[in-house]
């Protein structure tokens, strides 16, 4: 038969079967987010429809990907929530045009929910191997706005700032004051503050003179930022 008349390629019936199921599971993941947090915004949610949360888990988790809770990713990681991860980029408001960066990357999920939120995005995280898959299912899934660099995410990315947006996605004793200072005037952070065992969630506003304007927010609990002597 001449190639030219033959049908046009479609869709396995199995595999449209399979994508509108996992529509549905990101459509209830969404729901749980709203139940569980009050929020609302149609961009912020729908940053969650759109992103495949089951890429970003290891197979042998993926039958949990769209549930409302934290799962394993190996190495002592884990993916976060996605309530927690929706009430930060509440918090953070990134906008179109913002550069954000986030340290403790992860699966790199996170950074691929704020690569639909905002201009660019830079992740970065300190096990090789985690960074290695994340950028990588980054770049299968053609976020071209979204990098993942491995590093010490406690410097933050001094050759690629000022940023408008930062968030720490691991627990520390206290905000970085490299990552201050990569902020840009009238940015905001948003970081897990405490010990292994308490923690909130401080979201700072950058001043022009360079304090931050400081707000405790919910508890939380995330695996901690590695130190510099831990590097």
């Amino acid at each position: 038969m001449d190639p030219s008349t033959q049908a046009p390629h479609t869709q396995p019936e199995s595999s449209r079967d399979a994508d509108a199921l996992l529509r549905e599971a990101r459509a209830l993941l969404v729901a749980q987010i709203t139940e569980q947090t009050g929020i609302t915004d149609e961009r912020l949610l729908g940053a969650f429809l759109r992103v495949p949360r089951h890429r970003f888990v290891p197979p042998e988790n993926r039958a949990f990907a769209y549930r409302d809770g934290a799962l394993p990713i190996g190495y002592g990681q884990t993916i976060s929530q996605p309530s927690m991860i929706a009430i930060m980029l509440q918090y953070l408001d990134v906008r179109p045009e913002d550069r954000v960066l986030e340290i403790g990357a992860g699966s790199g999920y996170a950074a691929a929910l704020l690569g639909q939120l905002g201009r660019e995005v830079y992740a970065v995280e300190i096990v090789p191997e985690l960074a290695e898959r994340a950028q990588n299912t980054i770049a299968d899934l053609g976020y071209r706005n979204v990098t993942v660099l491995h590093g010490n995410g406690r410097f933050g990315l001094p050759e690629h700032a000022p940023f408008d947006k930062i968030l720490v996605s691991a627990g520390a004793e206290d905000i970085p004051p490299e990552l201050v200072r990569e902020l840009a005037p009238g940015g905001r952070i948003a970081i897990p503050v405490g010990d292994d065992y308490s923690q909130r969630l401080v979201v700072g506003t950058k001043h022009a003179d360079g304090t931050l304007d400081l707000q405790s927010t919910i508890q939380c609990i995330f695996v901690p930022l590695v130190s510099s002597a831990q590097s």
